[in-house]
C-alpha cells in the first residue's frame, strides 16, 4: 500500500511497480476504436514513453503497444497506485500550501472508487470525462504539486503537466484546458484519434477540473429540475402520484433515482448495465430492481393509486419499457407516464454512451469494437424506436423534456421525428429542461454552487449545512422578490432533505442552488467560521460548470438564447479569464462536456477559503464576477428576468455598469426595413 508520501515522490521507476493489468469485479470503459494508422501508432507510443527514461523504453513499448491494441487507449495500468484513492483530511498531504493540499484532496476525490465511473481508466463519469489521460500524469501532478509554493503556477495542457512556472501570490495556483482543439478539428473522429495519441483529452464538466463531488451533485440539479417541471408542465407544487420516466443509472444519470424520491414522485429509470444497477440499489439510491416490464407495469400502477414515492430500477433497455408504456396506453387508454426525460450518455452514443435496445449490454460492448458500422447503424435505429414511443405518449399529454445530454440531437441525426416546424436548428420538438424548466432560474443568477469541507469530518459538513441554511433564511426576511424567495425555499428543503438521504458519497461535500448574494453571503459567513475555529478546516469553493456564467452550450446551458448568440462561447472563455485574476485558486477551461465533444465550450474554479480576510476579498471579488457575466450576457440576448437581476445589481453596486439591450417592441418596422 503506498502511502500519500510515496505518492508525491513523482513516478515510481526504481524499481518499476508490477504491471498486474487491468482490475478484476470492477467497471471498465469500453474498449475504444481509435483506428490509428500505423503511422499514428508509432506516435501514441512516443507520447506515452516521454514520460520515462529512455533505459526503460524496451520493457514499457511492448506493454504500452498492447494497452493501445486491446483498449484503444495508453491506460499505464501498471502505474495505477495501490494507495487507498480518496478524499484525504487536508493536514494529511505532503504539501508547502494548503492551495496545493486542498487540490490533492480534490483530484484524489473524483478517482476515488466509490466515487468513480471507471477509476481504473482515471474516468470520474459520462462514460469518457477524464482526470488525466495516463497515471503518469496523475504522478507528476501529484509530485509538483507537493513541491509547489505560492509563487508557482502549474500549468496543465489536456491532462499533460506541463510544468510549474514562477507567478505570484495572488495568481491561480493551477490554470487547466482540456481540448482546446482547433475548431475545424473538433469533431468526434479527430477527438478519438488524438486521445488515443494522447495528445488531448475530453474532461467533461468536472472531472478535468478536479471538482466532482460525487452523484449528489446531479442529485440536487435533478430534484430541482423534476419540481419546477410538475409546476410548469402539471401544474402541481406536490407531485405525489405523479411518474417520472427516464434512463441511465450511471454517473450522472444514477442520480434520478433518489431525486424522484426526493421529489416526492414514482420514479421508473431503465439501466442495461447490472452493474451500475446493483451499485445505486447498494447506494440505498434505489429502492427495488427488476428485469420484468410486468412487475414494472403492475408496482407503478400500485404506487400511483397510493401517491407513494417510489425508486424502481428496470434492469432492460429504455426503449423496451417506452415501447410497453405504449403498449398499456393502446390496450388499456391509460396513460401511465406524467413526465419523460432520457440522461445515458448520449453525447458518447457510438463509444459505450448508448446501447441499442436490439442487443443487451454484453452483446453492445462486443459489437462496438468488432463492427462499429454496424454498431453505429443499430444505435440510430433504437434511438429512432425509442423517440416514436416518446412521441405517441407526448401526443396523449406526457411530458417529455431533453435533459442537456444530446438525446434530441443524436436522435436528429438518425432521422428521427424531433424537428420542431419553422425553429432555429438549436431547437426540437421537445425542449431543452434550460428552455422551458432552468433557464428562467439561470437568469435571475441561480446554479450549482458547492463546497467541500477538506477536513473529512461530517461534523464539518454539518456547520456548514446550518450556515448556509442560515443564510438563506436570513436573505428571505430581508426582503426578495416571489421567483427568488421560491428558490431559496426549494434549497432549504434540499439541505434538509440532502441530511436525511445521506447523499455524500466520497468527499464531505455540499451544494445547493444560489444566486450571486447568497454564493457570497454563504462563503464570507463559512470563512469566518473557518477564522473562528467552528470549522476545523479549509473548505473548498466551486460548482458545475453547467451553470448561469460557466458555459456555452447551445443544446443545453443557453438554449433559452435566441439573439443568435447561442453558437458563440465568448462568455464561458471570459468567465475563466476573469475569475483567474479575481482570486481564485484554479480555473478550468474545457471543449466538450454534457452534450459532447465540439458542442460546447465551459469553464470552472476552484476557491480555497482558509479564514483569511485574503480569503474573504477573494471569494466577494470572485463570485460576484462568477455570476453576473452570465446574467449580464442573458440580459443582453433578451432575458427580463435577467435584465430586472442586473438592473437591481446595478443599483447596489456602483462599480458595475452593464450595457443594458433597448429592445424592439414594434416588429412592423423590422419588416418594412426588410421589404425596403
Amino acid at each position: 500500500m503506498s502511502s500519500l508520501k510515496e505518492i508525491c515522490n513523482g513516478l515510481p521507476l526504481n524499481p518499476l511497480p508490477e504491471n498486474r493489468g487491468r482490475k478484476n469485479g470492477i467497471p471498465h470503459a469500453p474498449v475504444r476504436t481509435p483506428n490509428l494508422t500505423a503511422h499514428e501508432e508509432k506516435l501514441a507510443l512516443k507520447n506515452s514513453l516521454r514520460y520515462f527514461p529512455s533505459d526503460l523504453h524496451v520493457v514499457l513499448a511492448p506493454e504500452f503497444a498492447k494497452e493501445l491494441r486491446l483498449y484503444g487507449h495508453i491506460y499505464m495500468y501498471r502505474f495505477c497506485p495501490q494507495t487507498e484513492m480518496r478524499a484525504h483530511p487536508i493536514q494529511e498531504y505532503p504539501c508547502k500550501n494548503i492551495q496545493a493540499a486542498a487540490v490533492m484532496h480534490m483530484i484524489m476525490n473524483n478517482l476515488d472508487p466509490a466515487v468513480a465511473q471507471f477509476p481504473q481508466e482515471l474516468v470520474t463519469y459520462g462514460g469518457n470525462g477524464q482526470v488525466f489521460s495516463n497515471w503518469a500524469q496523475f504522478w507528476l501532478v501529484m509530485h509538483y504539486l507537493s513541491e509547489m509554493t505560492e509563487e508557482q503556477t502549474l500549468v496543465m495542457y489536456s491532462g499533460h503537466p506541463l510544468g510549474l512556472f514562477p507567478s505570484h501570490r495572488s495568481a491561480p495556483r493551477l490554470v487547466i484546458t482540456n481540448g482546446m482543439v482547433i475548431p475545424n478539428y473538433s469533431s468526434r473522429d479527430e477527438y478519438e484519434r488524438m486521445f488515443a495519441m494522447g495528445v488531448t483529452m475530453y474532461g467533461q464538466m468536472t472531472a478535468g477540473s478536479y471538482c466532482y463531488i460525487g452523484p449528489q451533485g446531479i442529485v440536487h440539479g435533478t430534484v430541482l429540475t423534476v419540481l419546477n417541471a410538475g409546476r410548469r408542465y402539471l401544474g402541481v407544487e406536490n407531485l405525489s402520484g405523479k411518474v417520472f420516466v427516464t434512463s441511465g443509472l450511471g454517473g450522472m444519470s444514477g442520480a434520478q433515482a433518489k431525486a424522484a424520491v426526493i421529489a416526492g414522485c414514482v420514479g421508473i429509470i431503465a439501466e442495461v448495465d447490472e452493474a451500475a444497477l446493483l451499485k445505486r440499489h447498494q447506494q440505498g439510491w434505489l429502492m427495488e430492481i427488476t428485469n420484468s416490464l410486468d412487475y414494472c407495469i403492475i408496482r407503478l400502477r400500485e404506487a400511483k393509486k397510493k401517491k407513494m414515492a417510489l425508486s424502481l430500477g428496470y434492469h432492460g433497455n429504455a426503449v423496451d419499457l417506452w415501447e410497453r408504456l405504449v403498449e398499456e396506453f393502446s390496450t388499456t387508454g391509460e396513460l401511465l407516464a406524467d413526465l419523460g426525460s432520457d440522461q445515458t450518455s448520449c453525447h458518447n452514443p457510438f463509444n459505450g454512451g448508448y446501447c441499442p435496445v436490439q442487443l443487451n449490454f454484453k452483446e453492445a460492448n462486443q459489437l462496438m469494437s468488432s463492427n462499429p458500422v454496424k454498431f453505429h447503424t443499430l444505435v440510430q435505429e433504437s434511438l429512432r424506436r425509442q423517440v416514436t414511443a416518446i412521441n405517441k405518449l407526448s401526443d396523449q399529454g406526457m411530458f417529455f423534456w431533453d435533459y442537456g445530454n444530446a438525446f434530441l440531437l443524436e436522435a436528429q441525426r438518425a432521422g428521427a421525428d424531433v424537428e420542431k416546424r419553422g425553429a432555429s436548428k438549436s431547437e426540437f420538438r421537445y425542449p431543452s429542461y434550460v428552455q422551458h424548466i432552468m433557464g428562467d432560474i439561470f437568469s435571475l443568477g441561480f446554479g450549482p454552487f458547492r463546497w467541500v469541507c477538506t477536513s473529512g469530518n461530517p461534523e464539518d459538513l454539518a456547520t456548514t449545512d446550518f450556515i448556509a441554511t442560515s443564510v438563506l433564511e436570513e436573505a428571505v426576511l430581508q426582503g426578495v422578490s416571489a421567483s427568488v424567495k421560491q428558490q431559496y425555499y426549494d434549497n432549504i428543503r434540499w439541505i434538509q432533505e440532502a441530511r436525511r438521504h445521506n447523499l455524500v458519497v466520497g468527499s464531505q461535500a455540499r451544494i445547493l442552488y444560489s444566486d450571486q448574494k447568497g454564493r457570497v453571503a454563504i462563503a464570507l459567513a463559512i470563512n469566518r467560521g473557518i477564522a473562528e475555529g467552528r470549522i476545523k478546516a479549509p473548505v473548498v469553493l466551486s460548482r458545475d460548470h453547467h451553470d448561469v456564467s460557466g458555459t456555452d452550450s447551445p443544446y443545453r446551458e443557453t438554449s433559452n438564447i435566441y439573439d443568435g448568440s447561442a453558437f458563440c462561447a465568448d462568455m464561458a472563455v471570459q468567465n475563466v479569464i476573469g475569475d483567474s485574476f479575481r482570486g481564485a485558486t484554479w480555473v478550468a477551461l474545457h471543449n466538450g462536456g454534457g452534450v459532447g465533444w465540439g458542442e460546447v465550450i465551459n469553464g470552472g474554479f476552484g476557491l480555497v477559503l482558509d479564514g483569511s480576510a485574503d480569503a474573504e476579498e477573494r471569494a466577494k471579488m470572485m463570485l460576484s464576477w462568477d455570476v453576473s457575466n452570465g446574467v449580464a450576457r442573458r440580459c443582453w440576448s433578451g432575458s427580463n428576468n435577467a435584465y430586472e437581476t442586473i438592473c437591481q445589481a446595478m443599483e447596489k453596486d456602483k462599480k458595475l455598469k452593464v450595457t443594458l439591450p433597448h429592445k424592439v417592441v414594434d416588429d412592423s418596422i423590422l419588416e418594412q426595413a426588410l421589404c425596403c
